[in-house]
């Protein structure tokens, strides 16, 4: 018999939940009994790390800033803010089909219609920035793309993070290994803030000191924009296919204390919106767009809308789990929707409530405590509610990999 692995994740914090974009592990090529790559337990347990250390302190950051952050956001940027989510609205309410009821999964819930979508704001702009998907064939890791820097406008590849809020690029770095870094002598607007920068993730840490310059996304350009100046970092980063990181979370979590890229972008743009488009195990296709959605990258030409709650993380309220259209959690838990984060992380109870519903699931010891198994013939969709709107997983993203077979090959 074969069998798929799941990996019971303990609580990141008391109360948040990461789930990704597309950021697969899972080749969907092959049919569905072998549809994955035999399970890797080295893997698993370093990318369930990796989102402990990234994310460690959420609950204080959540249950201290709120959702009013103590951090002033700029009251330009706080209008804007305000506006997007009076856009929303005032779309949802007039081109929104029905709901589609609450317990009952889709691809995705019924929605917004996107051609109904005008224009918003001062700017008039949107642009798209092409991603590359880091891929092996089977395992999606980042996707990163280009920016430019300086008066002479550098480019770096940088990957696009949901889940912090700093930019950074390497500068006279040490220890930066392959990364391409960038020339600030080349640059007659750079300014070295010359105050200490630093940043850990999940997966790494960087430390410099705070600059400012000007920086060019396709048409567009921010000047004095924040920029980690960065002269070292750990060994994960030192080798990646990006040479920096983009922050697109709320400034309000910004080590720098500065307002984000996107932020600073938003009085030129024709909404203040963005959207990230992610292929599975493709080179290219991938896109980040800025000023609006992509209608074309959407199921139908809609999408559903779920309030933020936090101006933090991008956080919204899941309320919600089921298997197999059955009830499998009701309470309410923060979710934190991060570009750069590959699994989906719950509090215990919450995993332990979706497990139990699984049908001939069992306890992997032979792996680690928290590995579960479950025959790759059984059906299951997992689903999350995320405000009005019911959203079922792939099924390729639920488990971590073949684990064993039997000669009847099933």
């Amino acid at each position: 018999m074969l069998l798929h692995v799941l990996l019971f994740v303990l609580s990141l914090t008391a109360n948040s939940l990461s789930i990704p974009l597309h950021k697969s592990r899972h080749n969907p090529n092959h049919t569905r009994s072998l549809s994955l790559p035999t399970f890797s337990r080295q893997a698993a347990l370093a990318a369930q790390a990796a989102t402990r250390r990234k994310f460690q302190n959420a609950s204080t950051i959540l249950a201290s800033l709120g959702t009013s952050p103590g951090y002033a956001i700029p009251s330009s940027l706080q209008k804007s803010y305000n506006h997007a989510s009076d856009y929303v609205t005032n779309i949802t309410l007039l081109n929104s089909s029905p709901e589609s009821s609450p317990r009952r999964p889709s691809y995705p819930s019924s929605g917004v219609r996107l051609a109904a979508a005008g224009p918003l704001g001062s700017g008039n702009n949107v642009t798209t920035i092409s991603l590359q998907d880091e891929t092996d064939g089977v395992d999606d890791y980042e996707y990163f793309g280009p920016l430019s820097f300086g008066s002479q406008a550098q480019t770096l590849q940088i990957d696009f993070d949901t889940g912090s809020a700093d930019l950074w690029v390497p500068f006279h770095c040490s220890n930066c290994g392959t990364l391409s870094q960038f020339q600030a002598n080349a640059s007659s607007t750079f300014q070295n803030m010359s105050q200490p920068f630093a940043v850990e993730y999940g997966s790494g840490s960087v430390t410099g000191t705070l600059a400012m310059d000007t920086v060019s996304v396709g048409p567009l350009k921010v000047h004095n924009q924040s920029i980690g100046a960065v002269q070292s970092v750990s060994d994960n980063f030192a080798y990646s296919p990006n040479d920096g990181l983009a922050g697109m979370a709320f400034g309000s979590i910004a080590n720098s204390h500065k307002p984000t890229l996107f932020e600073n972008l938003i009085p030129q743009l024709k909404a203040p919106l963005f959207s990230v488009y992610t292929t599975r195990n493709q080179i290219r296709g991938s896109e980040l767009y800025l000023g609006g959605i992509d209608a074309s990258k959407a199921r139908g030409n809609s999408v559903a809308w779920v309030p933020v709650v936090s101006k933090t993380y991008w956080t919204v309220s899941m309320t919600g789990a089921l298997v197999n259209n059955t009830p499998a959690y009701a309470g309410v838990v923060k979710a934190i929707i991060d570009t750069g984060t590959s699994f989906i992380y719950v509090p215990t109870h919450v995993m332990t409530a979706i497990f139990e519903k699984i049908p001939d699931i069992a306890p992997a010891h032979d792996y680690d405590d928290g590995f579960y198994v479950y025959p790759c013939d059984t059906p299951i969709t997992v689903s999350f509610v995320l405000g009005a709107h019911t959203l079922a997983l792939d099924p390729r993203d639920l488990n971590l990999g073949q684990y064993a077979s039997d000669a009847s090959g099933r």
